[in-house]
């Protein structure tokens, strides 16, 4: 608004950008304190609230090298340090798990306490066999992280989605966005890049995006389930939310 005050717009026009569910209320605002009918004084303010209102964000490279060579920045690994200082919530996302990986078991623990809201997104068909063995299976993750919730992504379009993106996002604040799978040698041997970023409004958008398309993309594995004689299985199995 205060820009558009600057460029010689009216407060009117200038309302317009404002959503229109809150365009009333701001009105009255204004009017009661006296700051509509003076153009100035009131980018002023504008600016003055601007400023109070804004965050710095801090953000700082993660890295990954062989013989933790880097020098600048913090190390993949200490993504478990973040996670176990978690106080409200965890989300993720990554391509594939491995047992091997830090997070198999940092995970685990925050899922298992109450205060905790643990989300983690995978790839559906990433559990194939590679130089390190097996990774775990979707199912076999879920059970691991229970009672979290553990999300794979399915077909959409008549194509499997890939599930590609590589997050941490913590106490909707911090945000590390990562090349690094949940893999031992993601976190101590490859040359992975991230960023750790502490802005508490593009984590919540990131958390958002991915819940706004999780229905369509995603399929949430279901642990425990109640079988025929009403005794729970240990069992994973995909459902549709």
């Amino acid at each position: 608004m205060a820009t558009a005050l600057e460029g010689g717009e009216t407060l009117s026009q200038a309302l317009k950008l404002v959503g229109q569910g809150r365009r009333a209320s701001i009105r009255a605002a204004l009017d009661g304190a006296g700051l509509s009918v003076d153009k100035v004084t009131l980018t002023v303010v504008l600016r003055a609230l601007e400023g109070a209102r804004s965050d710095v964000v801090k953000v700082q490279p993660m890295w990954t090298m062989p013989g933790h060579l880097a020098q600048y920045g913090a190390l993949t690994g200490a993504l478990t340090e973040l996670v176990r200082r978690a106080r409200v919530c965890v989300t993720c996302a990554t391509y594939n798990f491995q047992e091997s990986s830090g997070m198999w078991e940092a995970l685990a623990e925050a899922a298992k306490r109450p205060e905790i809201s643990l989300r983690v997104y995978m790839d559906g068909a990433a559990a194939h066999a590679n130089q390190y063995g097996v990774p775990p299976t979707v199912e076999e993750v879920a059970r691991q992280l229970r009672p979290g919730v553990v999300l794979a992504s399915k077909t959409y379009a008549g194509k499997h989605v890939r599930s590609h993106a590589k997050f941490v996002a913590i106490d909707h604040r911090i945000l590390v966005v990562t090349s690094a799978n949940f893999s031992w040698s993601a976190e101590n041997h490859n040359v992975e890049f991230g960023l750790q970023i502490d802005d508490p409004g593009l984590t919540e958008a990131v958390e958002k995006e991915m819940l706004g398309v999780e229905s369509q993309l995603y399929d949430r594995i279901s642990l425990p389930f109640a079988s025929e004689s009403g005794i729970l299985s240990d069992r994973a199995e995909r459902v549709v939310p």
